[in-house]
């Protein structure tokens, strides 16, 4: 029997495509290929017995053309904080193995680079997002003024990690990649962040 789950919290990403990114109403990328990376944390969770509250994940995704034509690369980080039975959990239910959102994304996927634990920093203040992983990724954005000084967001779009929340659209200060062979360095670039939602 499937084990009862629940996550909560907020995530953001940025990628290598101009603000806003074309890939979430299914067109191509801005510069050929798709480079991103996505950071999630979780306010309160849960996968059985095994409480997840206050951990951090991260996503590194590559596709070399359109992102509904190719197949991904990618890379997992799970908090090194968490005890092994919440990496355990935390690599089911962010690979999409649990069921839930996630798992419309392993059709495609093509390769699974790495799995592994990680000091993953996330923070948020306001409008600004950051992520860090020592040695590995630093990502930060900011949320783009509307013409009032709100937010500019998408909502109901057909290719999200945060189903059934509006995206607030931003660009990132900062989007560096280093892993596996992969180097990327960009800034002033598409960001998103919202809330998300996932059960299984």
């Amino acid at each position: 029997m499937a084990e009862n789950w629940k996550v909560a919290g907020t995530y953001f990403e940025s990628c290598n495509c101009y603000a806003p990114c074309s890939c979430v109403c299914l067109g191509p990328p801005s510069d050929g290929d798709c480079a991103v990376l996505i950071g999630w944390h979780i306010d309160q969770g849960k996968f059985a017995a095994v409480t997840l509250d206050g951990l951090n994940i991260a996503l590194f995704a590559y596709s070399p053309g359109h992102m509904l034509q190719n197949k991904w690369r990618v890379a997992l980080y799970l908090d090194e904080r968490g005890t092994s039975e919440q990496q355990e959990a935390l690599g089911k239910i962010f690979s999409g193995h649990a069921g839930g959102p996630l798992a419309a994304l392993g059709p495609m996927i093509g390769e699974v680079m790495g799995v592994r634990p990680a000091a993953v920093d996330y923070q948020q203040n306001g409008k600004h997002r950051s992520l860090h992983i020592p040695n590995v990724a630093d990502m930060e954005i900011e949320a783009l003024p509307g013409q009032d000084g709100g937010e500019v967001t998408i909502s109901n779009h057909p290719f999200t990690p945060a189903p059934g929340f509006a995206a607030v659209i931003g660009k990132s200060k900062e989007f560096r990649f280093t892993d596996h062979g992969f180097t990327r360095e960009i800034s002033d670039r598409n960001g998103f962040y919202s809330p998300f939602l996932y059960h299984g």
